[in-house]
Order: C-alpha cells, then structure tokens, then sequence
C-alpha cells in the first residue's frame, strides 16, 4: 500500500529555515513525480511545488520561489522541501503527495495519495 510519511516541522522564527522529508513506500517511488501541498489556517490547499521522477525537473509556486528547493533520493525513497527565509505566510500544514500522472511521465500537479501532514509554524 502507498504510505507518505512526512517529518520535519515545527517552530521557527521569520527568517529561519526548515527542512522537511517524506518517506515514501508501497510504489515504484522514482517513476512518480512527488510534490509538497500545504494548507495554512483557515484556508484551502495551497500547491508549492513538484519534481518530475525521471528528469528531476522542478516547479515552485510563485510565494516560495528562489526560498524553498524541493529534492528527491531515488535510493532513498524520500522527498525533502529546503525552506529558507520563512516568513509567517508559510505557517501552514505541509502535505507531501504523489503526482497522479502515469509512470515515468511528466508532472501533473494532480495528485493521488498524501500524507498525513506535517505542522509548520513561523512566529517570532
């Protein structure tokens, strides 16, 4: 069965940086485009960014672009998210998902399963 296990949130101060990661299991990790939702207090999903499984292509939203660097490990199984210069904007729940696009294709930003969510909280 697909499992998406995120690690890595907590407390941060406006200009600090966090790293998230995701442990994938239960599918052909590297064929799958993955990519990071997050959904911050009363409000809906807000898509971050992807990465492609073949070429490793990336994507960002406009809000975290040039702040946050998404990653893989194809021998790992893992999806990480490098967020620097947080800002209180970026409190949210992030989501790590995986793309629902057939195997070995480009991203879709559609996504299929997701984990459970992991708290993210930038205050001073």
């Amino acid at each position: 069965q697909v499992q998406l296990v995120e690690s890595g949130g907590g407390l941060v101060q406006p200009g600090g940086s966090l790293r998230l990661s995701c442990a994938a299991s239960g599918f052909a990790f590297s064929s799958f485009s993955m990519g990071w939702v997050r959904q911050a207090p009363g409000k809906g999903l807000e898509w971050v960014s992807d990465i492609d499984g073949g070429d490793r292509r990336t994507y960002y939203a406009d809000s975290v672009k040039g702040r946050f660097t998404i990653s893989r490990d194809n021998t790992k199984n893992t999806l990480d998210l490098q967020m620097n210069s947080l800002q209180p904007g970026d409190t949210a729940v992030y989501y790590c998902a995986r793309d629902g696009g057939a195997p070995y294709s480009s991203s879709s930003f559609e996504y299929d399963y997701w984990g459970q969510g992991t708290q993210v909280t930038v205050s001073s």
